[in-house]
C-alpha cells in the first residue's frame, strides 16, 4: 500500500539542514512513495530543487509564485520560472488567489495568476491552486481562460459540495484532501462523502495543517496514512482501496 502527497513544503524553514532529507526517510517508511513540492517564490525554489535532486524519483517540483508573495515586482518572479523550464516541474504551483489577510495587491495577484494559467497551457502542466477568501474572482478569471483547456486540482480544499461541482464544469480538475478531514468541527467529511474518489488526491501541506491526533504540531508527509484512513471512514471504503485510487489519481494527473 502505497500513498503520494501531492501537496508539501519539506524545504520550509520548520525542516532545517539534514531534518529535510529525515521528513523524506520518514515518509517513505509510513508508505508515502512520492511527494510533490509546491514552489513559493524565488527565494526558497533553489533550497528546493536541491532536495530534488537529492531524492530522485520520490520528491518532484511544480514552479509558480505564491499569491502570498505576490507585489509590485510579480513580473519579475514569473519571468525568473523561465530558467526552470524542462528541469522536471510536474505543475504550475503553488498559484492562486488569497485575500484573507488584505487586498492590497488583490489586483495584482489576479493578473500573475492569469499569467501562470498562460504559461500552464504553453508548457503542458497541470495547475494547483491555492485559493482562500477569493473564490468568485477565482471563477472569473477561470472562465477568461476556458480556451487554454486549464486542468489541476484545488489545494487544500475545504469547500462546498457546489464548488467542487463547479470547478467540474471546467473539465479535468480535482481537489487535495488533507488534515482538515480529520478536525472534529470541520464540515469537511460530509463534501467528501459526496466527492467521487476520481477526483481526490491525498496531500499534507506540511509543515501545516497536521491531521488529527497530532493537530497543533509540525505536519509531516509521513502522516497521509492518517488522512487517508479518514477519508476511507468517511466514504465507507477500506483504506487500501484510498491509497490505490487516489495514487492512481495523481499518477496521471501529474504524469508521475
Amino acid at each position: 500500500m502505497t500513498f503520494i502527497d501531492t501537496h508539501t513544503h519539506c524545504t520550509d524553514e520548520a525542516f532545517p539542514g539534514p531534518e529535510q532529507d529525515a521528513f523524506v526517510e520518514r515518509a517513505l517508511a509510513a508508505g508515502v512513495s512520492k511527494m510533490l513540492l509546491a514552489d513559493i517564490d524565488t527565494r526558497e525554489r533553489g533550497e528546493m530543487y536541491a532536495a530534488v535532486q537529492r531524492h530522485p524519483g520520490v520528491l518532484y517540483p511544480m514552479l509558480g509564485l505564491y499569491p502570498g508573495s505576490v507585489d509590485k515586482g510579480w513580473r519579475d518572479e514569473i519571468d525568473a520560472l523561465e530558467a526552470w523550464k524542462g528541469k522536471g516541474a510536474v505543475a504550475i504551483g503553488e498559484i492562486g488567489l488569497d485575500y484573507h489577510y488584505g487586498d492590497e495587491f488583490k489586483e495584482e495577484q489576479k493578473e500573475a495568476l492569469r499569467v501562470q494559467f498562460e504559461l500552464a497551457a504553453q508548457w503542458d502542466l497541470p495547475v494547483n491552486i491555492h485559493l482562500r477568501d477569493a473564490t468568485d474572482d477565482f471563477f472569473r478569471i477561470l472562465d477568461d481562460c476556458k480556451g487554454m483547456h486549464l486542468r489541476g486540482n484545488l489545494h487544500a480544499f475545504s469547500g462546498s459540495i457546489e464548488t467542487f461541482r463547479r470547478i467540474r464544469r471546467y473539465g479535468e480538475w480535482s481537489v487535495g484532501i488533507g488534515g482538515v478531514i480529520t478536525f472534529r468541527k470541520a464540515s469537511l467529511p460530509e463534501t467528501v462523502k459526496q466527492i467521487p474518489l476520481e477526483c481526490i488526491l491525498l496531500e499534507t501541506d506540511a509543515p501545516y495543517m497536521a491531521p488529527t491526533p497530532l493537530r497543533g504540531t509540525r505536519n509531516e508527509s509521513a502522516n497521509i496514512p492518517l488522512i487517508a484512513a479518514k477519508v476511507a471512514e468517511v466514504k465507507g471504503i477500506d483504506i487500501e482501496t484510498v491509497a490505490a485510487v487516489t495514487t492512481e489519481n495523481a499518477t496521471k494527473l501529474f504524469a508521475l
